[in-house]
């Protein structure tokens, strides 16, 4: 056929420009340990983004910086003394 006339699609075929979303793909990004277990536990959940479609990576991403926030909001937290710690 000529330039002008698109080739007919065979029926059931889905036209080429038709768009569908890929499958799930590891992103291939390194993740080192921080050597504290809070932190290291939120990061280890980014792992599960691999297996989800993008549409699904925001609620993990979203519930690991939650996570993170509160293991920085917790160091400015005072701990209780020890006992004997305050004697004079």
């Amino acid at each position: 056929m000529n330039d002008a006339m698109p080739e007919p699609v065979p029926a059931g075929a889905a036209p080429q420009d038709a768009h569908e979303p890929s499958a799930p793909a590891p992103l291939g990004v390194a993740r080192e340990l921080t050597g504290h277990p809070g932190v290291d536990g939120h990061l280890a959940r980014l792992a599960e983004v691999d297996d989800l479609p993008a549409d699904g990576h925001l609620e993990v991403y979203e519930d690991v910086h939650r996570g993170l926030r509160a293991e920085l909001t917790s160091l400015d937290a005072h701990p209780a003394p020890r006992p004997n710690e305050n004697r004079s």
